[in-house]
């Protein structure tokens, strides 16, 4: 996993900041989680137990701020060519709660 450079940590510190201030939601994708971890790259199932990759995860919550429950670890469609319902799994809870914070927010918005 690419280590993101502080000036890049600090801009998005930034970005999350100034939506925070318009009381739009924050949430973030953390990519590749099989190329991170052993653990998660043997068996895509072991994502929520991997102590590497919460640990990883609790440093970026710290770094921008974003809380630990709206960061989603996901794996990249890199090499394959058949659907995995694993990797399909991650992205679509990932998916779905995005699309919840965005409709919570419209709806609070729009006072719907």
């Amino acid at each position: 996993m690419p280590t993101i450079t502080p000036c890049i940590l600090h801009m998005m510190s930034r970005v999350r900041e100034t939506a925070s201030d318009l009381g739009i939601p924050q949430v973030a994708m953390i990519t590749n989680i099989d190329t991170a971890c052993p653990e998660t790259e043997k068996d895509l199932k072991n994502v929520y137990k991997s102590r590497h990759l919460q640990k990883k995860i609790k440093t970026f919550s710290s770094d921008v701020g974003i809380p630990m429950n709206c960061i989603y670890p996901v794996k990249n469609y890199s090499h394959e060519i058949n659907l995995n319902d694993d990797v399909d799994t991650l992205i679509l809870s990932a998916l779905k709660n995005m699309i919840n914070f965005g409709d919570d927010f419209v709806k609070k918005k729009t006072n719907v």
